[in-house]
């Protein structure tokens, strides 16, 4: 693969800054285009980047190169779809490929346009349902699609950043589970990492935009053939409007007019990656050591043995267990951020009104309903700019929403 944007100067230098701080790199000769940070005590290297890429690609030197001697070489997410031609001749290199993650992809080689796909991976309802969404969302709010590739003004960066994290924040706090972008050393990293590859047209932010606040915002990484999707989020009030469906049809239009070859969901299995895909592959990780060493031989199988293990409790799902453990550990004092449920019932023009004010959309009481507001105009395809909400000044769990002739009563539910 060319241009891998994982192992470009600008990434290697901001990863190492995060990650590695002041210690050392090495390169070795055995190896090409892999630099690598080493263990304090142990001869164990890993290659700079290690898990935060989404797809290595690398290759042996055929010069018989001894500088690997005692040493072990773990390289993190290999795809297997990179299809690397690793000829190892060197009978002293030991290769263990521990298989990790499972990934997915679209392959867009044989589609002109986005129709051509879109008709060859869904059905007619499916690409019916799926459209709809889009135009429902368009009729009602102010949408518009924006992605930044190769230039972007750097207080735009900044707000959308500002924007993505709290979208991330909110999304995972709603879920009841951690989320590793968020460890302030990966945000650190990813805020400073992505804005000059976005200049060097390596990286892309892609918004969905109501008005002018962000909905949704994609990170991509970009090689010269593939499309890499590696953090994405949208809000949860639009739920009702399949924003994560929206994005995907976005993402892969631009990506076939572009004329990419492959747009990779990576790591991860999801339900909606395996709906989009029509290629699945597997990240592995590659470990090399000195066949010749007990010590190096040792340690090599050792670290196989731990991630083999980590890979069969993920196919167990305790990884989910324990993010949610962890979650509830980080949280014992922080109320979950949940909307109270509301009833909501129609009403006519017979319903007295007169003890209802209007509210403002900066008001803290639409921001709290805006799930329950977002899910009314859905229902009733009406346009956000029609919307009227009004509050009861003399109860203040009871709404009326107004749109054009439309009008529900929102009533909150009592809890038991």
């Amino acid at each position: 693969m060319k241009d891998n944007p994982f192992l470009s100067d600008t990434f290697t230098r901001i990863w190492s800054k995060h990650f590695n701080k002041d210690k050392p790199t090495y390169i070795f000769k055995f190896i090409a285009n892999l630099s690598f940070t080493k263990s304090t005590w142990l001869p164990i290297y890993c290659n700079i980047g290690k898990n935060h890429t989404k797809g290595i690609s690398y290759s042996l030197v055929p010069d018989q190169s001894t500088d690997f001697a005692r040493g072990v070489f773990l390289i993190y997410d290999v795809p297997t779809f990179f299809n690397l031609k690793i000829n190892n001749s060197n009978k002293k290199l030991g290769l263990i490929k521990i298989k990790q993650y499972q990934g997915f992809l679209v392959e867009l080689l044989n589609y002109s346009d986005f129709n051509q796909y879109f008709s060859s991976a869904f059905s007619k309802s499916s690409r019916y349902k799926l459209n709809k969404y889009k135009k429902r969302l368009e009729s009602c709010f102010d949408i518009s699609y924006k992605m930044y590739y190769g230039a972007i003004d750097p207080d735009q960066y900044n707000t959308i950043f500002v924007h993505f994290k709290q979208l991330l924040e909110k999304r995972f706090l709603d879920k009841g589970t951690t989320n590793n972008n968020l460890d302030p050393k990966e945000w650190n990293f990813y805020t400073e990492v992505a804005y000059p590859m976005i200049l060097e047209k390596k990286a892309s932010l892609f918004v969905i935009y109501n008005g002018d606040t962000p909905i949704g915002v994609t990170l991509n990484y970009f090689s010269d053939t593939i499309v890499f999707d590696a953090i994405t989020v949208f809000d949860i009030d639009y739920e009702k409007f399949h924003l994560g469906s929206v994005s995907i049809m976005k993402l892969i239009e631009w990506s076939i007019n572009q004329k990419f070859k492959y747009f990779d969901f990576s790591k991860g299995h999801f339900d909606y990656k395996k709906r989009w895909a029509n290629k699945e592959y597997y990240f592995e990780y590659h470990l090399y050591y000195d066949k010749s060493s007990i010590i190096s031989s040792a340690l090599g199988n050792t670290i196989a043995l731990y991630f083999n293990l980590k890979q069969y409790f993920r196919e167990k799902n305790l990884n989910v267990k324990f993010h949610k453990l962890t979650f509830w550990f980080r949280n014992l004092q922080a109320k979950k951020n949940e909307n109270e449920k509301y009833f909501s019932m129609p009403i006519g023009d017979e319903i007295n009104l007169e003890k209802y004010i209007e509210i403002n959309r900066d008001s803290d009481e639409w921001i709290h309903l805006k799930a329950n507001i977002f899910e009314f105009l859905y229902l009733n395809n009406s346009s956000e700019k029609d919307l009227k909400v009004k509050k009861n000044t003399l109860d203040k769990n009871s709404f009326v929403l107004e749109c054009n002739d439309r009008r529900v009563m929102l009533t909150m539910l009592k809890s038991n």
